[in-house]
């Protein structure tokens, strides 16, 4: 038992993966031909973890250990901060298709900085803003993909938004 305890949370990660990699198949039911469908990242994604939770577990089965050097200036894992993180993004997820892409992502990594130890506030809003328009330009302009515009009056700001930096 004591061998298999650090496999439990990859493997976990892993059927959590190729449940949800299951759950993508009726995504692309309206893709156009010759266009990546709204699938497509998540698949790549879900694909991407899979296969990193199943080299942890064999490497977990094999006794392999990742050694670190360690850094005597690095705090020591605070759990707290980890669960406030998961909880952001779960919060994102279900606050994208309300708020929009654009709002929901600024405040999201806004939000991700500060809980992870950012505290200028000048360069929280930089990423955030920047971020946000770096990712839209990609995602919209470049991919082609439909992001979530939000509910009544922010789906408005959110074409305003895309008018405004000449994506839509």
């Amino acid at each position: 038992m004591t061998r298999l305890a650090p496999a439990l949370a990859p493997l976990a990660g892993l059927v959590l993966a190729l449940g949800l990699l299951a759950a993508t198949r009726g995504l692309d039911d309206l893709a156009r031909e010759g266009q990546l469908g709204p699938g497509f990242w998540p698949r790549l994604v879900l694909v991407g973890l899979a296969i990193v939770c199943a080299l942890r577990v064999v490497m977990a089965w094999r006794g392999a250990r990742v050694h670190r050097v360690a850094d005597p200036d690095a705090a020591p894992l605070a759990r707290g901060r980890l669960a406030i993180a998961v909880g952001l993004i779960l919060l994102y997820v279900i606050a994208t298709p309300i708020l929009g892409f654009p709002l929901a992502t600024a405040g999201f990594i806004a939000a991700f900085m500060i809980v992870a130890g950012a505290r200028r506030a000048r360069g929280v809003a930089a990423a955030a803003v920047g971020g946000t328009i770096g990712l839209l330009y990609l995602f919209v302009r470049v991919v082609y993909l439909p992001l979530p515009k939000g509910d009544g009056p922010l789906e408005a700001v959110t074409l305003s938004l895309y008018r405004l930096l000449g994506i839509f």
